[in-house]
Formats: structure tokens, sequence, C-alpha cells
């Protein structure tokens, strides 16, 4: 367990799930663990839930932690650096989960040069399932570089990737859950439209996406290779696959993607 006080600023639907993953895997205690946010409900419902301990302001948060994990909304970015700028200095260790926000953005409004770090995770690792992928900036360490892949591998899988990738990252894996949910859905829908329960049509569309997701990661094989495995000649699958790919299905998947990563880097510009 870390000796070091990690906190949040901002405790919406990321910073939770961030919390809940490092507290589940063991990697900081609730007294090592601050929550800071505009919604004093918001900053109950953790402290209540997780045990972890509100600060009352920004700047003091930063003030009593070693990591300060930025996971407010890309617009709140500049407001927030401006409040904490005065106490946010190269002891500190800056992760930042915005959106389309670079480290060049964020250093270019800080009074002093800080040790900077930038995740893309998602939501998934509220159950320790995330997907993340950073990008350190110049001044980070070799030991902050090992601690933030602690940190997101705590809470799933983390990569680190070129900055200029993360726009990419943001339509891909960042968005990525809401495209999953939405395909699960369909799935449920399909089998109810067929009979089944909805609670079972739920939990079988369900585990059939974790499972599937489970064999392309543990096997390595190729996606269309483990699809050829259960579509027999002539059989229901390949029936399936068959109405899939007349509707488009994959590329508007990578249309999603595109739109999202478009999206991103909008948010970058402005």
């Amino acid at each position: 367990m870390q000796k070091k006080k990690i906190g949040f600023i901002g405790a919406g639907n990321m910073g939770e799930a961030l919390v809940k993953g490092l507290l589940s895997a063991g990697l900081f205690g609730p007294g090592s663990v601050l929550v800071s946010d505009p919604s004093r409900k918001r900053e109950a419902v953790l402290v209540r839930a997780y045990g972890v301990k509100k600060v009352s302001g920004n700047a003091a948060l930063v003030s009593g932690a070693d990591i300060v994990v930025l996971a407010v909304k890309p617009a709140k970015v500049n407001s927030v650096l401006k409040e904490v700028g005065a106490v946010l200095d190269r002891s500190k260790l800056l992760i930042s989960v915005a959106a389309g926000v670079s480290l060049f953005q964020i250093e270019s409004r800080l009074k002093t040069p800080a040790r900077l770090v930038r995740a893309m995770p998602n939501t998934p690792a509220l159950v320790g399932e995330g997907a993340t992928a950073v990008c350190c900036g110049r001044t980070v360490t070799a030991a902050d570089r090992k601690l933030v892949m602690r940190v997101f591998g705590a809470v799933g899988r983390v990569v680190e990737l070129e900055e200029s990738l993360m726009d990419a990252v943001t339509g891909l894996s960042g968005s990525g859950p809401a495209y999953v949910f939405s395909l699960i859905q369909g799935m449920a829908d399909g089998g109810v439209r067929e009979g089944l329960p909805r609670a079972t049509a739920l939990e079988l569309a369900a585990q059939t996406v974790l499972g599937s997701a489970r064999m392309v990661l543990e096997t390595g094989k190729h996606p269309l290779q483990l699809r050829d495995q259960v579509a027999s000649p002539g059989g229901t699958t390949i029936q399936g696959i068959g109405v899939l790919q007349e509707t488009g299905f994959e590329g508007m998947v990578m249309e999603a993607v595109r739109a999202a990563t478009e999206r991103s880097r909008q948010l970058s510009e402005q």
C-alpha cells in the first residue's frame, strides 16, 4: 500500500471509478485519498461509500496531496489550474484525465514547471477492468512513470503512448464503453424479441461480451480467427454475421471512433 496521498479534483463518474478501483486493489487506503468537488453532494457520496477524506477547496487538496488527479471536464481545466497554480509545483505529480487537454496546454497555464502526466482511462475502472493510455511530460521521473503504471494498472490494463495518439485513444477506449453498452442493449433486445425474458437476455448478452473480450486478450488470436471458430458453414452464426455485414456494422463502429476522436481534437483546439 502506498504511503503517498492522492487527491482527486473532481468526484464525477471517472473520479469515483478511479477511487473505487484504487481502494479495491489495495494500492491506497481510504485515509490516503482526498477528494474535492464543487458538488457537496458528490463529495458526500464518495465519503460515505468509500471512507475517503473530503477537502474544502482545490488549493487545500493540492497542498495536502503528493499525487493530484485532475478529473474535471475539459472546460473547467483552466479555472482549476488558476485556482491551484500557487501551490502546484514540481514536488507534486499532476495526472490529468481531462479529454482533449494537452500537456502543453496545462504547462502553459502553470506558474512553475510541474511533473505532468496525461491519462485517458475509461469507466470500467470502476470494476477493475479499465483500459488506460498514458503519456508522460518531460520532467516526469522513472519513479513517477512506474507509479503511474501501478495506479492505472490497479484498475485494469494500461499502455504508454505518444501524446499525438491520445485523441484516437479517447475515441476508441475512452468513449468505447458506450459503444459496447449499445451493443449489449441491442443483443438483449434481440433476445427479448425472440421470446427470452428481459433479465435473462441482458445477462446472457453481457456475459457473452465479457467472455468474448477475455478470449481476445488471453488467447492472443485475431478477432476474425475467433469469429471463424464460431461460424460453421451454413450455420446460424454466419447468417447473423451476414446481416451485420449487409448493414455495415463494422463501418459504423469505425465511424463512431472517428467522430469521437475528431471531437477530442476539437476540444483540444478550444
